[in-house]
């Protein structure tokens, strides 16, 4: 599979400014950092979709690292984690070439096939591209059979052996299933997507948030406080989010959190990058500024750069 050239991703990214673009690793690190935005492009004869979702057609056409950088700018923002499209499967390639054509700009966050035998392997062979994290889709019909899954297992103690998180995109009810890879797994790495999707029904539940809350009590879990359009009244400024955002904070600490705008689908319609970035930033006014900076960095350096 031939990637994309330098020059190609770099053409892409005309109108913006070179430090947007490229910049030193010191000058990258003095910024914050996003911890969860989907990339893809429409070349798919080079980065074909998975033969299970050939149906799928993607919403918006592209969103390439130059459509990034341009909601980027100004923001404060300088390093993103990648999150491996859901329609590229394990075809990882794609993010893998944006992660090398910028050196230092992008985390990952993998999908593998956990019935290869040798999916060990496969997670070590992408760590050492960068990827510090594999996300795996914790909907009910799939979590049933984790305790028993021989691959789902070996990702599990793959993780707590080298570091790498398990990102998990779940809903409040399988957070059960969830605690008991923590308890069977305790040196793994968990990170909980978007709150653990509380609030996307709707108003907050404060059964299905106390859920979440008690997995706190795991010194390896981490939450994103990411998708703010997708939660609650699915408003900006999304203050209704504020409750829970503090519970969050306050049973896992603000070095347990990180922000992720989920872009590109933060940027649709009324949502903005800014007012995902102004939830942390201006309105979350229980955050000390150093509880800000490991939202907003701290937490994502340490987990997905380091």
């Amino acid at each position: 599979m031939k990637k994309l050239s330098r020059r190609a991703f770099l053409g892409t990214t005309a109108g913006v400014t070179g430090a947007a673009v490229a910049g030193h690793s010191a000058d990258l690190e003095k910024g914050w950092i996003d911890a969860h935005v989907h990339v893809w492009t429409s070349e798919f004869s080079t980065y074909p979709i998975s033969p299970n979702f050939l149906d799928h057609e993607p919403v918006p056409a592209t969103f390439m690292p130059s459509e990034l950088f341009e909601i980027q700018e100004g923001t404060g923002v300088r390093r993103t984690v990648l999150v491996q499209m859901s329609f590229y499967e394990f075809g990882n390639q794609f993010m893998l070439d944006v992660m090398d054509n910028f050196p230092g700009r992008f985390g990952g966050i993998g999908i593998v096939n956990h019935q290869l035998n040798n999916v060990g392997t496969v997670m070590t062979r992408m760590a050492e591209k960068g990827v510090r994290g594999f996300r795996l889709y914790a909907f009910p019909d799939r979590v049933k059979e984790w305790e028993t899954s021989p691959g789902i297992r070996k990702m599990w103690k793959t993780g707590g052996d080298e570091g790498l998180a398990m990102c998990c995109l779940a809903n409040p009810e399988v957070l059960p299933v969830i605690r008991k890879m923590c308890e069977t797994y305790p040196e793994t790495r968990v990170v909980i997507d978007h709150f653990s999707r509380v609030g996307m029904k709707g108003s907050i539940d404060q059964g299905e948030l106390d859920a979440l809350l008690g997995l706190a009590e795991f010194s390896n879990v981490f939450v994103k406080t990411s998708a703010f359009y997708a939660l609650g009244a699915k408003s900006p400024p999304y203050l209704d989010l504020l409750p829970m955002f503090q519970q969050v904070r306050d049973a896992f600490g603000a070095e347990r959190l990180m922000w992720g705008s989920d872009c590109p689908y933060q940027v649709q319609g009324e949502h903005t990058y800014e007012a995902s970035l102004a939830l942390v930033t201006e309105h979350a006014d229980f955050l000390s500024n150093d509880e800000r900076e490991q939202i907003l960095g701290g937490t994502a350096e340490r987990l997905f750069f380091s």
